[in-house]
């Protein structure tokens, strides 16, 4: 009885040593399964082309090993390329008329066009504020990390709102649209890579420091007192 805790202890810290490891190679197998699911199609036609010249090459680029080296390494290459295109003149002109295309499929357009929208809001920084927020989800005495995608006014009250995606751990592709008062949101200052580390990982990669409290602005505090005093003077 006494050796149980003995075994039970290595065990435990051999789990949660290779655990990382473990959980880091389904991620990198699952994207290179993408990569090489898109290179494969090409490669088995240049292994076709090739046999009847150099039947070992032929059989290497049938490998699946071998297959998913080649068509990561080509999809990536390809990638590049596209990116280095994209950013000439003429590639932005030849996007251009790709995207006046796609503007004309309906369906098409609704996921090209929300995508690419959704990435440059990521990307680029808001007109206000940071990218990177804390707003109170999915109760008031809770935070959540959320990415603000979006700045609006109220129809009404003209007061200024944002529109905040709060992405699901540790799968930040699904996620939640929250709009809330941009007065209520909590402004961090973290990076973007650093708050999808932060999801990805559980919130162990968490800084030390975080303001979890709404600090109110100069304008608000005015804006208060002005009330308070307005409720003083009536109750005298």
């Amino acid at each position: 009885m006494s050796s149980s805790p003995m075994l039970a202890v290595p065990i435990l810290i051999g789990f949660f040593t290779v655990a990382p490891l473990w959980v880091t190679w389904l991620v990198f197998d699952f994207l290179l399964g993408i990569l090489a699911g898109m290179g494969t199609p090409l490669l088995r036609t240049a292994a076709r082309a090739v046999m009847p010249f150099s039947e070992t090459l032929g059989v290497w680029l049938l490998d699946s090993d071998f297959q998913k080296l080649v068509a990561v390494l080509l999809t990536l290459g390809t990638l590049y390329g596209i990116g280095v295109f994209a950013s000439l003149v003429l590639g932005k002109k030849l996007l251009e008329i790709f995207e006046a295309i796609l503007a004309r499929l309906p369906l098409v357009q609704t996921i090209y066009g929300g995508t690419k929208r959704f990435l440059q809001s990521i990307r680029q920084p808001p007109a206000a504020g940071q990218r990177v927020v804390l707003i109170c989800f999915p109760t008031p005495q809770m935070k959540a990390v959320g990415f603000v995608t979006k700045l609006m006014r109220d129809a009404d009250s003209e007061r200024e709102l944002a529109a905040v995606y709060v992405p699901t751990s540790p799968n930040p592709t699904s996620g939640y649209i929250e709009i809330v008062p941009l007065d209520e949101v909590v402004q961090t200052d973290w990076s973007v890579e650093q708050a999808m580390s932060f999801i990805m990982s559980g919130g162990a990669n968490a800084p030390e420091h975080v303001r979890f409290s709404h600090q109110p602005t100069d304008a608000s505090e005015a804006d208060a007192e002005h009330s308070s005093g307005q409720s003083t003077g009536a109750s005298r």
